[in-house]
Order: C-alpha cells, then sequence, then structure tokens
C-alpha cells in the first residue's frame, strides 16, 4: 500500500512536496547539509541574487525581539556572475529543486537577471518586489500594484521558468498586489515578506539596528501571514505560497488550510538548523494518521461560519 501522496503543482513545475525554504534563511544550500538532507525538500530558495555583488548594510544587523526578529542585512549577496560560476555548482550534487530569488533596483536589473537565470537548470525564479525602484524615487515595486504588474510582464518576457513573484506585506491590500503579479503573468506568489520594524535602546537611546529600520519574521508574524495568504487565495487562481513564522507540521497544516499550495520555512532555519526536513516527515504523519490520500486535499480546507 503505498503512502499519502505529497506532491504538488505550480504552474507545470511538480514539486515532491509543499515544504520549501525561505530566501535569506538557508543561505545557498549546501551550509544546512549537516542537519538535514536537502533532497527530503520540496525545494530550497536560496538567498537573493542582484547583478552585481552587495555587501549589504553595516552591523548590527540583527536584534532579537520577542518571539521574532529584526533584520536588516541589506541583501548582502556574491552577485550574480560568481553565484552562476560557483554557486551553482553546488546544485548538481543533490536531486532536490533549487529556486532561485532575485532581487534589482529597476525594471531592466529584473529583467537582465531573469534572462541569464533562463539558460540554467535551476528549477523556479522567485521575484523579491520588496526593493525600491530607483527610477521611481525610491519607491519599492511590491506597494505599488502598477510597478509589481510591469516588473512580472518583464520577467515573464525574460523567462520560461516558473515564476514566483514574492509579496510585501507593507501595504494596504494584499489582495491588489497578488492580482497584479497574476495579471503580469506569475505562476504563483509567495507571501508574506517581513514587516517593516524597528527596535530602540532605553539605556543608549538608539536604534539597536545600524540601519535604524528592518524586516520582523519569526512567529510573531506568523497571524498576519496566515490573514495574508487566506485573503490572497480567495482573490487569484495560481497558486499561494505561505511564509511567515511557521515551525511545526501543525503551522504548514494552517496555512495550507487557509489556501496555501506550498509553504516557505524560513526564521526558524536559524534556531533548528534540521526544522524543514523535520516538518516534511511531520506532515507525512499527519497525513497518514487523518487517513488523507494527498496533501492537495488540504488547500483551502478551511471551514468558515
Amino acid at each position: 500500500m503505498t503512502g499519502p501522496d505529497l506532491k504538488i503543482k505550480i504552474g507545470g513545475w511538480t514539486l515532491k512536496n509543499p515544504i520549501m525554504t525561505a530566501s535569506g534563511t538557508f543561505g545557498y544550500g549546501e551550509e544546512f547539509t549537516p542537519y538535514l538532507n536537502l533532497e527530503d525538500l520540496g525545494a530550497v530558495v536560496v538567498k537573493g541574487i542582484s547583478l552585481e555583488p552587495r555587501s549589504g548594510n553595516p552591523p548590527p544587523r540583527i536584534v532579537e525581539t520577542p518571539c521574532g526578529m529584526l533584520n536588516a542585512i541589506g541583501l548582502e549577496n556574491v552577485g550574480l556572475e560568481k553565484f552562476i560560476s560557483t554557486k551553482m555548482q553546488i546544485f548538481r550534487k543533490y536531486n532536490t529543486d533549487f529556486v532561485v530569488n532575485i532581487l534589482g533596483d529597476s525594471v531592466e536589473e529584473y529583467s537582465t537577471l531573469a534572462a541569464r537565470l533562463n539558460d540554467t537548470d535551476i528549477a523556479a525564479i522567485e521575484v523579491n518586489i520588496s526593493c525600491p525602484n530607483v527610477k521611481k524615487g525610491g519607491v519599492a515595486f511590491g506597494v505599488d500594484p502598477q510597478m509589481a504588474y510591469e516588473v512580472t510582464q518583464a520577467v515573464r518576457r525574460r523567462t520560461d521558468k516558473p515564476l514566483i513573484i514574492k509579496l510585501s506585506p507593507n501595504v494596504t491590500d494584499i489582495t491588489v498586489m497578488a492580482k497584479a503579479a497574476e495579471d503580469g503573468g506569475a505562476d504563483a506568489v509567495s507571501l508574506i515578506n517581513t514587516l517593516l520594524g524597528m527596535a530602540i535602546d532605553p539605556a543608549t537611546r538608539k536604534p539597536k539596528l545600524a540601519n535604524i529600520v528592518g524586516g520582523l519574521s519569526g512567529p510573531a508574524i506568523k497571524p498576519v501571514a496566515l490573514r495574508m495568504v487566506w485573503q490572497a487565495s480567495k482573490r487569484v487562481r495560481i497558486p499561494v505560497i505561505g511564509i511567515g513564522g511557521i515551525r511545526t507540521t501543525e503551522d504548514v497544516i494552517e496555512f495550507m488550510l487557509a489556501g496555501a499550495s506550498a509553504v516557505q520555512i524560513g526564521t526558524a532555519n536559524l534556531i533548528d538548523p534540521g526544522v524543514s526536513g523535520n516538518i516534511v516527515k511531520g506532515l507525512l504523519g499527519y497525513l497518514k494518521q487523518h487517513k488523507i490520500s494527498s496533501v492537495r486535499e488540504l488547500i483551502g480546507g478551511l471551514k468558515t461560519p
């Protein structure tokens, strides 16, 4: 007798299970091999890649908060060319899917990144639209539906890879942003990225982050993320990937019941490097216990009054 089916589909891409890692919390993947088998995961999403290398913000760049953390890493990465020539060699060692998160300061940068990565053997591209559009006065792509649509459309034109748009929660209506991504040609949306926050040291009266503000992640943001996933999944027809405070199998089930087709594990990786692999095992156990033949039966299964 075969076990429950964990496979899910995003566009034409089939994942072995719905558990992915979140960009920025899992390095380039191989750093976590002492703690789990990468091949157990549905996909590994590597840290964000820009055209040119970025050194990020000055320290301190991470601050613990109640039930979470603030980070102002500043999207530090090795840049596209070094990533392709060195980091991507890692991917060929493992029978698992790798997703590259891309970031840019203009539509042209996103387009160039997508075109270059289209010729590689990565599984999919995730687009971080929380970056500022330098040609529009520094307004983030992810807070303006028209800009979100334009960058999605531009990337779509340059790649036939499955395309995921990662949405910012720092907006009035997440459903408008999800619909803009769908209309631009996205195969899925992932949400949420970090919430904007800050922390102050009362003794020094100074910000705890050198950048003053940073992105809040961890269990503290889970209720917000869950609500936004539920709202977005009701507005768009493309799959929704849930992110935000996921630490346990039960968290994953909540997100899937709210409408997520898959999830990404983020800050929890920094506390327990093996957590993503354990969640895959836990999800399989849950399905067996409740005699559920396919994990897809959970998607959107929330019972509302």
